[in-house]
């Protein structure tokens, strides 16, 4: 009988477990410390919404590509949009805030991208409030609410415009606008960017679910120039809840010539869709986003940290656009929102094998700014295109000129072909190659010939740059530099080949005669003035991943062992990515798996674990640490190899506590490839 029962107890205990079995789509905050808060961003490749701790508001709303000169180091900044997803809510004639608010919890679902907050007044009323960046219309948001009376209330919910410090010369406007069947009441509002080069516009509109004619009368408050709203009022039974929403738009001068006058007509689009619509839609994109997945079976925490890190790069990254992401996408205002090596080297590779329709767009930044980069190198006495280290709308230099890496940091120039490359690599779009690919790898095979120093027979020299280790200035024969070079100037020939166009034969004697040094030990040298000292990041462990250039297996155990202990204090998060993905071809899964968490989880930040640049860190999102992570799982564990052919998957093993890895959605022909 004992035994029947311990049966019986150990079977409910398992299906409890199973049945208890953590979400790995959701993230929830259930205890909300403003003095230990780092916001979570909901955005949609064009429009990101940054939370806040506070009740009814959030942190920032930020605009991809909406730059302008002002602030810090002189060059182009982010903006950030008007606020308008702001919020006041009065109840029995109080106004709520952050010390009314009890039980306040705020779960962002990855799945179909949206972040809930809940909270409690009193014992009056539940309130419930969901932030969308509609992935299915880039220049709006949606703010979904539900007030649930525990007594009998009065409550007025208001909508708020506000417009940040940086914009100038703010125009408010309210109009209604009576249709047979529909009312519209617009809040809108337009403003110069600091120096008057761009124009922003926002509006506002609420969703009912009132037939027309019942809704609730809205009022119109203007209480000074940088803020206005409208509000209504509703009275309501104890045990009863309402329902509404807030549809907005943002757009500036940047994408459409007319931006007041477009924000509304999306606006009013977004009313007669309707509140169901809308989020139908919008759920709909990012299912279809999530087909291309990372499936880690036996080990919940890493999955969830994995959806967390392939959530904010498909936030932060849009089809059909011509739009690249900075190191902390549309997260907020940092590294002034520009677009460095960060792109092409840790984000663009995930994002080529999960959605190369995405990454796309990432390549057609570069390509539209081809002629800035060829200026740039005639400008500094070379051939071909140079691209900016640090680069934002225009696609001039943006790099703060007390920073060397502006002038200095080349292999940028290497790791924008790279990545036209491997776009073509992994879709075979030969169209695309012919019209955009080669013309972006061909210009940068020709700085390269050109910025090469010839020393003696046979022997080319790369001198005076910064390393990818940025501790490294002006140094000379970079490991990472110079082989980034070779590879560049390897794929001109071969995608010239591949078009039956003209190879440059400078570029093949180049290539073979640029070296890579070693050190008396045999460890491939960083630079040639390098001696042991510490490292800022991976750099001579890049020559094996992704660049190809070392291929034995012996060396890059002898590089990775070397350098390995010379990582310096506040690294950032994607050395230890490398790392991972280095142990796990050499497999040794353990070691692996160690890198692969410290890639990630010294650097996960309160409450949300949203990732920072390195441990200790205060600056997240930092997507470039995501991409890096991302690729430990696909081209580490799971073992994908872009080649000259398409995607091919290598042999490796799993850390035992995995018990599969699934890889779903790859490439150009959505493939599955599966690690047991």
């Amino acid at each position: 009988m004992k035994k029947i029962f311990s049966f019986i107890i150990s079977l409910y205990t398992f299906l409890f477990s199973f049945s208890q079995k953590p979400d790995t789509w959701k993230i929830v905050a259930n205890k909300i410390d403003p003095q230990d808060y780092y916001g979570v961003t909901v955005a949609n490749g064009v429009i990101g919404i940054v939370s806040s701790p506070n009740v009814l508001r959030c942190k920032d709303v930020v605009l991809n590509g909406a730059y302008d000169q002002y602030g810090r180091g002189r060059v182009s900044n982010f903006l950030q949009s008007f606020n308008l997803v702001n919020m006041n809510l009065d109840i029995d004639g109080h106004r709520i805030n952050n010390s009314d608010a009890s039980n306040m919890k705020q779960v962002l679902d990855m799945k179909h991208a949206n972040l809930t907050t809940t909270f409690d007044y009193k014992d009056k009323a539940t309130i419930s409030y969901s932030y969308y960046a509609l992935r299915n219309l880039p220049y709006n948001v949606l703010v979904d609410v539900t007030i649930t009376a525990k007594k009998d209330i009065e409550i007025i919910p208001a909508s708020v415009m506000e417009a940040p410090d940086a914009l100038k010369d703010v125009q408010n406007y309210y109009n209604e606008i009576d249709r047979p069947h529909v009312k519209l009441s617009l809040l809108s509002s337009i403003a110069k960017s600091p120096t008057g080069k761009l124009t922003f516009a926002s509006s506002t509109t609420f969703l009912f679910d009132e037939p027309n004619g019942t809704e609730p009368q809205l009022i119109h408050e203007m209480w000074d120039n940088n803020m206005h709203l409208s509000k209504f009022k509703k009275n309501l039974k104890a045990g009863s809840s309402y329902h509404f929403a807030i549809a907005g738009a943002s757009i500036t001068t940047a994408q459409h010539d007319d931006p007041l006058n477009e924000a509304e007509r999306y606006v009013i689009y977004a009313k007669l869709q309707g509140t169901q619509r809308l989020l139908q839609f919008h759920n709909a994109a990012w299912d279809e986003l999530w087909k291309s997945d990372i499936i880690i079976d036996g080990d919940d925490e890493s999955q969830r940290d994995v959806h967390s890190a392939m959530y904010h790069l498909y936030s932060f990254v849009r089809e059909g656009t011509a739009y690249s992401p900075s190191p902390m996408g549309l997260s907020g205002l940092g590294y002034n929102g520009h677009v460095f090596w960060d792109t092409e080297l840790w984000m663009f590779p995930a994002m080529v094998v999960l959605h190369p329709e995405m990454a796309k767009s990432m390549v057609e930044y570069r390509y539209q700014r081809l002629q800035q980069a060829k200026h740039n190198a005639f400008a500094h006495g070379y051939k071909g295109a140079m691209y900016p280290w640090e680069s934002a709308g225009t696609g001039n230099e943006e790099t703060p000129v007390w920073a060397l890496s502006g002038p200095f940091e080349h292999h940028i120039t290497a790791d924008v072909a790279i990545a036209a490359w491997n776009y073509f690599a992994v879709t075979q779009d030969t169209a695309w190659l012919r019209e955009k690919g080669f013309p972006v790898i061909k210009e940068c095979a020709d700085f390269w010939a050109s910025r090469v120093e010839k020393n003696g027979p046979g022997k080319y020299d790369i001198k005076n740059v910064v390393a990818a280790d940025e501790f490294a200035e002006n140094v000379d024969n970079n490991a990472f530099t110079n082989a980034a070079a070779k590879a560049n100037l390897r794929y001109a020939v071969m995608a010239a080949n591949i078009l039956q166009q003209p190879v440059d034969l400078q570029w093949i004697d180049v290539e073979k005669n640029i070296p890579v040094l070693k050190l008396d030990n045999g460890v491939t040298s960083e630079h040639a003035a390098y001696h042991g000292e510490k490292i800022k990041q991976a750099d001579v462990n890049l020559l094996s991943y992704p660049l190809k250039e070392i291929t034995g297996q012996q060396q890059i155990k002898k590089d990775i062992e070397y350098y390995e202990s010379r990582i310096g204090e506040g690294s950032p998060a994607m050395t230890h990515a490398i790392f991972a993905v280095l142990y796990a071809r050499l497999n040794d899964p353990q070691k692996a798996f160690q890198a692969f968490q410290q890639a990630h989880i010294p650097n996960k930040k309160n409450p949300f674990g949203v990732l920072s640049e390195s441990a200790g860190g205060t600056n997240p999102y930092f997507a470039t640490g995501a991409g890096g992570f991302l690729q430990s799982l696909l081209f580490g564990f799971g073992g994908l190899d872009i080649t000259p052919q398409g995607i091919v998957q290598l042999k490796t093993s799993l850390p035992k506590h995995w018990k599969s890895l699934t890889l779903s959605g790859i490439g150009k022909d959505k493939k599955t490839y599966t690690v047991k």
